[in-house]
């Protein structure tokens, strides 16, 4: 019970240091001059004078302040299908509420006369198979109407734009709560966040019966008119991730959600690609989004509502962004992609942050891309305008990170990277090196893996390498397995090896001196797969899985848009058919596990940038710290990377520390060892493979009162 207590106290401190970290619009929004949030006035001038070619209403916030606005900012307009993006919130509140547990679940389970209707819907064996999740990411197969809709194609086969299935999904909400959405919405959302029936109207249902089993029936494919400053509140609260002065709205896993492309949607054959060109690669929960980079000069991160005559809510969540604008249509250029008329508004936007660069969010520093040997594949550029800022809130127990001088860092085993390490019940910390010769005495021939202990605590320590025929392996870069992982669980240390297609695991019961691999290999992502670190010989624990994590991609070598994780028993590791993967949390915030790994769902989002990590739990701090690198061309002499922290492996994450340029090269890969952290927890050690070397420097954490 003490434990309960002390962990509701801690989600309250965070809660109320969360609240207190931003500044809400209530009543108003606060506002800021441009170079005192780190944007280019120029530029947003320049947004803004585009946004005009069709009359209208904006503004621009950044850190929660209205930087520039235009037009009348209690005007309603008609905001068309961004309705599509406000009514998946109430989606959201049913989730919140375990009213749905998950959105793949029949629809019929909810509207017992799903798709009839006078007029019919086409094949009945398809409506039966159609899920919340397909009327969210338009893959349903409803045409685009915002009637009764026919079916077109097979749920989850192609992606087709619609009014229709959004429509059904709003009456899906209507019978679960048997009220009428637009009330549950001011009493759950809009109310709270300041918006008033004069700010914001939702029309009936255009399309049906006015009424559904005595309630009134709404839709979501269109209906919504609103003032830019309404729209801004809501774009606001998805930049919160779903809280509002503290309190949770909103699961944080439903806005993820919303804002990124499932892998089940991404590539999907697109029904009128003229009009909508590549759709399933840039759409998520009824929410638009630039996931592929389709608009080169904007984050990968940011996503928008996007109605006809360009109504906009658009939130960049690496930029602290929020921006909002309705009017008329913006002008078209013939045969130009979907996206392309959207270029002009967002682009300066985005540019005005990097331009700025006044902001502790921003980088006066070129975006690094990633770590990279002479033998590794070139990694994909960054697009032009990539994002520039740490994709979560900061921290609430974490206030911050200071690093000793660059002249104290220590540095061993020069020419080795990698470096993942497992402390064991020795208390020594095992670990591996790559595309080296380890520590001095060198071996005699350069090693794509070989093994080292490593001895005392910093300043004072000592490495020496473990030889081991039945482990090492040879080959630079992706020519050779590498080790990612190691853990020891019950006196048998364990490996996680990469470049094995994609992944494999090896075990040693004599302390690394031989070792049995496993014949199978993880074929679906986890392509750099690191155990979740704990006390000595894995004390600690919380629980009795031991955890893995790795970027959702099949390569090493390319950064993805999220990163996963996966358990096993900790007797049974080296069993295939014992991992679990996630697959997102249910209503009541608790995890949910699957063996089908197509089903893995994002346990941290940053698009475009997820790549090699390592993750460690602080006890005193009871908070797991999550180090990612940054890709970049070559990080091992200029990069950047980010420490995030949370109260569980899924989350929710914030960021202890960011940095697009580290005074000196972060390495390809980097963690926190659990052993050199000190009894307050306010003592670290990074271990990273700067300079091609077994580095390690002292990390000061001022955490909040």
């Amino acid at each position: 019970m003490n434990a309960i207590r002390g962990c509701l106290a801690a989600l309250l401190l965070a809660a109320t240091a969360f609240a207190a970290e931003h500044p809400w619009p209530m009543p108003d929004w606060p506002t800021a001059d441009p170079a005192d949030v780190g944007m280019d006035a120029r530029l947003l001038q320049k947004a803004r004078d585009y946004a005009l070619t069709g009359s209208g209403s904006g503004i621009i916030t950044r850190h929660g302040r209205a930087v520039i606005t235009w037009g009348d900012q209690a005007a309603r307009y008609d905001l068309k299908s961004s309705t599509k993006s406000i009514g998946m919130t109430s989606v959201g509140l049913a989730m919140m509420d375990s009213r749905i547990t998950t959105l793949d679940v029949p629809a019929k389970r909810f509207h017992p006369t799903f798709g009839e209707a006078k007029d019919g819907t086409g094949n009945r064996e398809w409506l039966g198979r159609i899920t919340l999740f397909h009327l969210a990411t338009q893959t349903a197969g409803f045409e685009k109407p915002g009637g009764t809709g026919r079916l077109l194609f097979a749920p989850g086969t192609k992606w087709a734009y619609s009014d229709s299935g959004p429509n059904w999904l709003a009456e899906c909400i209507t019978l679960i709560y048997t009220r009428d959405v637009s009330d549950l919405m001011f009493e759950r959302v809009f109310t709270p966040l300041g918006i008033t029936s004069a700010d914001l109207s939702w029309r009936r249902n255009a399309y049906r019966p006015h009424e559904l089993d005595g309630v009134v029936r709404r839709e979501f494919g269109s209906g919504i008119s609103a003032g830019v400053d309404a729209m801004a509140r809501i774009g606001y609260l998805y930049l919160r991730r779903g809280r509002w002065q503290g309190k949770p709205i909103l699961p944080e896993a439903f806005v993820d959600a919303c804002r990124t492309v499932d892998p089940r949607v991404r590539g999907l054959p697109v029904v009128g690609p003229e009009t909508y060109g590549k759709a399933s690669d840039h759409y998520g929960l009824l929410w638009w989004n630039n996931a592929d980079g389709t608009l080169a000069d904007v984050p990968r991160d940011a996503y928008w509502s996007w109605g006809l005559y360009d109504s906009l809510i658009v939130v960049i969540p690496s930029l602290d962004v929020v921006c909002a604008r309705a009017g008329k249509s913006w002008k078209r250029a013939q045969d130009a992609d979907h996206y392309a008329v959207l270029a002009p508004f967002l682009g300066p936007i985005a540019q005005a942050v990097r331009a700025g660069r006044g902001s502790v969010r921003s980088s006066p520093f070129p975006v690094a891309r990633s770590p990279a040997d002479a033998d590794d594949p070139p990694l994909p550029q960054r697009a032009r305008g990539e994002e520039v800022g740490p994709p979560y809130p900061p921290s609430a127990v974490i206030r911050k990170v200071a690093w000793a001088p660059a002249s104290e860092i220590i540095r061993l085993a020069k020419g080795s990277d990698n470096w993942p390490l497992a402390w064991a019940d020795d208390d020594r910390l095992y670990t591996a090196y790559g595309d080296g010769n380890g520590f001095q005495p060198f071996t005699e021939k350069k090693l794509s893996l070989g093994l080292a202990v490593v001895t005392g605590r910093p300043p004072d320590i000592r490495g020496e390498n473990l030889r081991s025929e039945s482990a090492e392996q040879y080959g630079g870069g992706a020519r050779g397995k590498k080790a990612s992982g190691m853990i020891m669980v019950d006196s048998r240390l364990y490996m996680a090896v990469r470049n094995a297609g994609n992944s494999q695991m090896a075990c040693s019961r004599d302390r690394g001196r031989s070792w049995t691999w496993t014949g199978w290999t993880f074929t679906a992502s986890f392509g750099c797969p690191t155990f979740v670190g704990f006390g000595k010989g894995c004390a600690g624990a919380r629980d009795g899985f031991v955890y893995l994590v790795s970027h959702d991609a099949d390569s090493a070598y390319k950064p993805a848009d999220r990163m996963v994780l996966a358990r096993a028993p900790k007797d049974r590791l080296m069993d295939r058919q014992a991992y679990e993967v996630y697959e997102g949390l249910d209503a009541g915030g608790s995890p949910l596990w699957t063996r089908d790994f197509a089903r893995r769902a994002a346990v941290f989002t940053h698009p475009g940038r997820c790549y090699r990590s390592g993750i460690s739990y602080c006890a005193p701090l009871k908070r797991y710290l999550w180090v990612q690198i940054v890709p970049g061309d070559d990080t091992r002499f200029r990069g950047g990377f980010g420490v995030y922290d949370a109260p569980e492996p899924w989350g929710p994450w914030t960021t202890a520390y960011f940095t697009e340029q580290w005074d000196v090269g972060p390495g390809e890969t980097a963690s926190l060892p659990t052993k050199w952290m000190s009894d307050d927890g306010r003592t670290l050690w990074l271990v990273f493979s700067g300079d091609d070397c077994f580095s390690v420097r002292q990390a000061t954490l001022t955490l909040a009162p």
